[in-house]
């Protein structure tokens, strides 16, 4: 079997041991799901990745399995297929044309940045990888065919996440390190080099390591079938997947599966302690829910930073309930302290501005919420401005080909605009005095809340600790965020100008993956921060909410709104009865 001339051949890839494996155990058994490749950028994720199509060993009537590539600027008609519209004017039947989905039937289905897919997109991925069974139907003409696949992805973690229905649905997930030596440096370059000046008989050069790779692959899966699993093995997978606290069986599932490929691999005739560890970073990497919380400091300040030493962007001592500075008790900076953990407290939901589709409001005025519009219930989809479009395929099987067409179809109306709530929460160490983290944390958790009854997406960023954290990757709204909440360590100075640049790169990625998707930032900080937001990209719909409670304010939450021409409200307004909740 010999690799094309333009794929560099999975043999020659210098290192990636752990990825070349994940990869070939899902050759050796499909029903492992799949793997995603997340990594930075230039770290051979791709090459790897379409390299595999050319040592897939043949099927049991002589033809290689499918290797499908799924383009970022792909239709949904050419995802899933669609009805032959020509037949139905000639002939008045309908013909399918297979899409993508059927092409990957039986093989693999590669897609390139998968985060940046259309949500459109995913979404019939998911219904498809969760049935294998790809159904078309248009106006009362269907059209059903199996499409069963290993789903393949590479991603760029900084470039934005992965929605979590679909990072669930790869089996494996493995995570790349930019780091490599000097010595596969220069190796790469050389293998590259080599592979540039003459494709032919580099490829030739390989080919007897390509046909070694596809027999010990066919060897495997001929001996999968008796492959044994002691009973010691399904409780050593429970009792780990149960650790990390990941949901549901999927987990435990494809754990089992992967061990026994790996074990094939290896040539064995059972599962071994080495095939379960081996494969375990790889099942849990995208599953683990647990997130350690380290213990408060018992007592006592650390020492005081050695004289010249950097301590973080702030530099703010606490201060008591008067506003006074504690510097003299805390006997150091504010920013040298340790990260410390902080709860979240109870406050009264939040009166926030209305959305308003298609419109991104600049007001900085510092007056009160205004309320939402008389008769709108929280959970309404937001109103969208589309027009009705006609739905040709409608029209023509109504009027039977008939013309002049005696009745125009028009496609359904939207019935709402998708709604991202991103919320960039300060956790430095100026947010930790008189409980301001714990109160931003649990507005965050109302916020949350009421995102999730109206079935909308959020994300939140903490920034603090002299950097940006997800606390909560883009999905949709969970129905309890206050362990995640809890889990977001304050401490360190404010890296605000960081947070507000990388939130502008998501929101401009995410618009291009759904243009109708309405995002609204939320910044809760106390404005404790000599960094500048001027001349930063605007956050469109942003409001910017002020946690400051001291006697004496420096107001810089309202001078940081004006800068970001987004809305001003002080916690004070939104939560007017926060003395109340709070107990």
């Amino acid at each position: 079997m010999m690799t094309s001339v333009n794929e560099f051949p999975f043999a020659a890839v210098v290192g990636q041991e752990a990825l070349k494996t994940a990869l070939l155990l899902n050759v050796i058994n499909p029903r492992v799901g799949g793997v995603l490749i997340s990594g930075p950028r230039g770290s051979a994720k791709s090459t790897l990745a379409r390299a595999l199509a050319a040592i897939l060993p043949d099927d049991a009537d002589g033809h290689r399995p499918p290797f499908v590539t799924l383009p970022l600027g792909a239709s949904e008609e050419r995802l899933t297929g669609s009805l032959d519209l020509q037949r139905v004017l000639s002939e008045r039947e309908a013909t399918f044309h297979e899409g993508l989905l059927a092409k990957a039937d039986g093989g693999v289905l590669y897609v390139d940045e998968v985060n940046l897919l259309p949500d459109t997109l995913v979404d019939l991925l998911l219904d498809v990888a969760a049935s294998g069974t790809n159904i078309v139907e248009r106006d009362g003409i269907s059209h059903t065919h199996s499409a069963r696949f290993s789903l393949i992805g590479t991603m760029n973690p900084d470039e934005g996440e992965l929605r979590p229905q679909l990072i669930d649905r790869f089996g494996l997930c493995i995570e790349q390190e930019a780091v490599m030596s000097v010595q596969q440096r220069i190796a790469i370059v050389q293998q590259r080099e080599a592979f540039d000046r003459d494709r032919q008989a580099y490829v030739e050069e390989y080919a007897d390591a390509q046909a070694a790779l596809t027999r010990r692959i066919t060897q495997a899966q001929r001996a999968l079938v008796e492959i044994a699993t002691e009973p010691w093995v399904y409780e050593h997978i429970a009792a780990r997947c149960e650790r990390a606290g990941v949901e549901g069986l999927r987990a435990d599932v494809t754990w089992h599966r992967a061990a026994q490929a790996h074990a094939a691999w290896r040539g064995a005739n059972t599962v071994a302690e080495v095939d379960l560890d081996t494969v375990e970073p790889w099942v849990l990497a995208h599953r683990r829910n647990h997130h350690h919380t380290p213990p408060p400091p018992q007592s006592g300040m650390p020492p005081p930073p050695s004289k010249g030493e950097d301590t973080g962007n702030d530099r703010q001592a606490p201060a008591d309930d008067n506003g006074r500075s504690t510097a003299s008790e805390a006997q150091g900076q504010w920013g040298a302290m340790p990260p410390v953990t902080q709860k979240s407290l109870s406050v009264p939901a939040a009166d926030w501005p209305e959305i308003v589709a298609g419109r991104r409001t600049t007001s900085t005025s510092s007056a009160p919420a205004s309320r939402l519009r008389k008769g709108y219930q929280p959970g309404q989809r937001r109103t969208h401005g589309d027009t009705q479009r006609p739905d040709w395929f409608a029209t023509l099987i109504a009027n039977r080909g008939r013309w002049p067409w005696r009745r125009l179809h028009y496609r359904k109306a939207r019935t709402g605009q998708p709604v991202l709530h991103v919320v960039l929460l300060d956790t430095s160490a100026s947010t930790l005095g008189q409980q301001l983290l714990g109160r931003a944390k649990g507005l965050v958790e109302r916020l949350a809340r009421q995102a999730y009854a109206a079935r909308e997406q959020i994300a939140v960023l903490g920034f603090g600790n002299d950097g940006v954290t997800p606390i909560l990757p883009r999905r949709r709204a969970p129905k309890a965020l206050r362990e995640r909440l809890d889990a977001a360590d304050g401490g360190g100075g404010t890296p605000i100008r960081e947070a507000v640049l990388r939130t502008a790169r998501l929101i401009r990625q995410w618009r291009r993956q759904d243009a109708g998707l309405h995002v609204r930032t939320y910044l809760i900080t106390d404005g404790r921060t000599r960094q500048s937001l001027a001349g930063l990209p605007s956050l469109g719909d942003c409001i910017v909410v002020d946690t400051e409670r001291s006697a004496v304010k420096r107001g810089r939450g309202a001078l940081i709104a004006r800068q970001l021409g987004a809305q001003y409200r002080p916690l004070s307004l939104l939560t007017r009865n926060e003395g109340v909740a709070d107990g």
